[in-house]
């Protein structure tokens, strides 16, 4: 419970208005998207500009009070628990488009603009800005920086920290910093812009990005291909890459995840295959019809038993929208559904595949697979029940012999979604001792009190790697 002094000293900043200490607010910002992880935070506030941030963050620091910048909350790895109770500093005030600058082709946002609605303004004058995690109806600007979220147009076009190229942001003394600017070059000392970027809100509070924007595409195509051998389905998108084709977009869904997505959208998908890819290529249009035309044909070559294109955009839209709900589809089966992201090299997704199965069976738990597959990025999804705890330990194993399946195939614990509490025990098993005591120097340098979103990345204790020989 917060003192009176700080109590005072807080709502002076905000006003009453924007200082919440009830039990409601409070206990709405216990939790995140993460399954089975709450924490009460002792005060919920809602800043309108970056002086108020810093004033709020001097205080914090001052009495070394925890604070957790937080947006919607969307996130998986349970990155916006407060585990050490402290302050949830809720960014959803800050949410303009400050500026579209059609000369350098940026955009200046706050942290808490809903990433759909962004995306949406920025195409309205003719622009392109690529990144789009499925949760970017909901989702802020903020919160993909904070995780550098992917999303389906990430092989293609990358993630996040592609398009980041400048940052105000506030330090945990309240200092406020800037970083890169509308530039292409700047080789200006330590890159600071990337290193925030997916810090996940340990080393600063975010409270203005600088985006770079593209050109959009002019034309482009949707395709299904559908197989009955789950294993051909997942080497066909090694073939595509080795081809030298890069779609846009190039996603994986397994016959549990068809058979639900189709129960909730009523697209009519094939409940009969194992697998489906749902690809799209843009461009140019000569080119797009090329490379469709291509796709089609390493497709067959790997045994697809059906091949079909949408007919126009309306039909693409359709197909993209079913993809992007698979995650609340599945959420309908059991009472609680548990979204990991395993990622590995994409000439090893064809491998992955086969061992998230493996595993399910093992131990007897119900996972299906969905993902970013052209970018080696799976979602592996399970559906158990938080009140069988006997199941959910068996899930948790099961999970945590899929990252090590991922780093012995030359992957990593996760690839958008961050590591948050949930991966912490295993971020050692990716980086190692000397890059684990490296990054917690970083975060000593940035936060020497450890008020920033504590308890979150490095974890008290790392869990045993029993290296499994498949061979």
């Amino acid at each position: 419970m917060l003192n009176d002094e700080v109590r005072r000293q807080l709502i002076e900043i905000v006003g009453e208005a924007y200082f919440k200490d009830d039990s409601h607010s409070l206990v709405t910002h216990s939790y995140d998207g993460t399954p089975m992880l709450q924490a009460l935070p002792n005060a919920v506030m809602y800043p309108e500009n970056t002086a108020q941030v810093s004033r709020i963050i001097k205080v914090l620091n001052n009495y070394c009070i925890p604070i957790v910048s937080r947006g919607s909350g969307t996130n998986l790895s349970a990155g916006t628990v407060p585990v050490q109770g402290g302050i949830v500093l809720v960014m959803h005030r800050m949410n303009r488009l400050l500026e579209v600058d059609l000369e350098n082709l940026t955009a200046t946002v706050q942290p808490g603009m809903i990433t759909k609605q962004f995306i949406t303004r920025i195409e309205e004058l003719g622009l392109f800005y690529p990144p789009d995690p499925s949760s970017m109806v909901i989702s802020t600007i903020g919160g993909n920086i904070a995780e550098s979220s992917g999303g389906l147009r990430g092989l293609k076009y990358g993630t996040t920290k592609d398009y980041v190229i400048g940052l105000e942001a506030v330090l945990a003394n309240g200092d406020i910093i800037r970083t890169g600017g509308k530039l292409m070059k700047d080789v200006a000392g330590y890159d600071l812009t990337k290193l925030l970027v997916g810090s996940e809100g340990t080393l600063a509070v975010i409270t203005e990005a600088t985006l770079k924007l593209i050109p959009p595409p002019k034309y482009k195509k949707t395709m299904l291909a559908m197989y009955k051998d789950i294993y051909k389905a997942a080497r066909t998108v090694s073939k595509i890459i080795e081809n030298r084709i890069i779609p846009a977009t190039l996603e994986f869904l397994d016959n549990p995840t068809i058979r639900v997505v189709d129960d909730y959208a009523k697209l009519g998908l094939p409940r009969d295959m194992e697998a489906i890819l749902l690809i799209e290529q843009d461009g140019d249009a000569e080119m797009v019809e090329r490379d469709i035309a291509r796709i089609e044909e390493i497709c067959r070559a790997e045994q697809a038993d059906r091949i079909s294109v949408a007919e126009n955009e309306e039909e693409s839209l359709k197909l993209l929208t079913a993809r992007r709900s698979a995650f609340t589809a599945l959420a309908r089966l059991r009472p609680t559904t548990i979204l990991e992201d395993a990622t590995v090299p994409r000439s090893k997704i064809a491998e992955m595949v086969l061992e998230i199965n493996r595993i399910a069976k093992k131990y007897d738990v119900q996972i299906c697979t969905f993902g970013h597959a052209g970018d080696g990025n799976l979602h592996p999804t399970a559906m158990t029940d938080a009140r069988n705890p006997e199941e959910v330990h068996r899930v948790e194993e099961a999970f945590e012999e899929i990252f090590e399946a991922a780093i012995r195939l030359g992957g990593t614990i996760t690839g958008e979604h961050g590591v948050g509490i949930v991966k912490a025990p295993y971020l050692e098993w990716k980086v190692g001792d000397a890059g684990l005591t490296m990054m917690k120097g970083i975060k000593k340098v940035f936060d020497p009190n450890n008020i920033l979103n504590p308890g979150k990345m490095f974890a008290k204790e790392t869990r045993k790697r029993v290296v499994i020989d498949r061979g």
